[in-house]
């Protein structure tokens, strides 16, 4: 039995993974404080409680299974309360995982996959975004970010712990058979946001800008399936066990979907029409993010496997299901 500790993995990209490496032969080992990530979502592995910057219980739980490798998703994510609170993601990202790292070197282990993001890129110079971009990330969560990618790459130079980073764009969607899917509570990401609005729970789709340098006036994203980031975490597992060296991999889909055309795709897939507000841009928004995923396939054998309509029908079920509505 192989043991992958999976930090963060309570959480929605988290547990997703953790589907992904018990599909592949892996036993997944959740640790998570349970802050943002849900217990209903440790279905695959053991769960462990605890905080990533508790060393000492790192440490203990670490020793106790022994696993493979690490993949690190714990942190907080969103932007908007990075920009209140600053001091709150240095904590938890950037000494959350220097106290992670010093238990993986501590008690022998060597390979960890890390969940960065394309917010240490910053605004783009090009699209699509190559990983050799520069970064130059606008908000705390991408400077938090791009500091543990230094950290790691100093770990690779002066230690023996290798890893792959890996840069997603827009996570979306849910699991295909409905076990577990997207739960953030408040919500904060634009197509749940969008379905509750579709489902009546909310009165009004908020749009922030209509007059960016795009063919509709909205913001482009590369939207990337759930199920296909977790897939690329457990390709990159096996990757580092096979001996693969330190890389910095983007994961996207390689195509922009605009806000008024995701609108478009919602109300067709719930069969209504959603009530539309346009408001002011949000500081620090770029027009388009847009992933160069060449070096993930090429590295990984990576590919995704779901389009944008595929992404919205996965989430709309999940959002409908009687059993997502029953954990509340």
């Amino acid at each position: 039995m192989t043991h992958i500790l999976v930090t963060g993995g309570a959480g929605y990209i988290g547990s997703h993974t953790c589907l992904a490496l018990a599909e592949k032969g892996y036993t997944p080992v959740v640790y998570d404080n349970l802050v943002n990530g849900h217990h209903e979502f440790v279905q695959w592995g053991p769960f462990e409680q605890g905080d990533v910057r508790d060393r000492a219980r790192l440490d203990q739980v670490i020793l106790s299974y022994r696993p493979a490798a690490i993949v690190h998703f714990a942190g907080l994510i969103e932007v908007a309360q990075s920009l209140a609170d600053p001091m709150a993601f240095f904590d938890n990202n950037v000494s959350g995982s220097v106290a992670l790292f010093a238990a993986a070197l501590h008690t022998g282990i060597d390979k960890l996959v890390f969940s960065s993001s394309c917010a240490t890129y910053g605004i783009p110079q090009e699209i699509p975004m190559r990983e050799n971009h520069s970064q130059s990330p606008i908000s705390p969560y991408g400077s938090s970010k791009l500091i543990v990618e230094q950290i790691l790459n100093d770990l690779d130079t002066c230690t023996s712990l290798r890893s792959v980073i890996l840069r997603y764009f827009n996570a979306a969607g849910a699991d295909v058979k409905g076990r577990i899917g997207e739960w953030h509570s408040p919500e904060s990401h634009v197509i749940p946001i969008a379905i509750e609005v579709a489902q009546g729970k909310r009165e009004i789709f908020k749009i922030n800008g209509s007059d960016y340098p795009t063919p509709d006036g909205t913001c482009i994203r590369d939207f990337v399936h759930v199920t296909d980031l977790a897939d690329a975490h457990a390709r990159s597992v096996d990757y580092l066990l096979a001996g693969g060296s330190s890389i910095a991999l983007n994961l996207g889909t390689g195509q922009g979907t605009s806000v008024k055309q995701l609108v478009h795709i919602i109300e067709r897939i719930s069969n209504s029409r959603l009530p539309i507000e346009f408001v002011a841009r949000r500081e620090g928004d770029p027009a388009e993010l847009v992933a160069d995923n060449t070096r993930a396939k090429m590295t990984l054998g990576w590919r995704p496997c779901h389009d944008i309509e595929s992404i919205v029908q996965s989430a709309w079920n999940w959002h409908e299901a009687a059993t997502f509505r029953s954990v509340f």
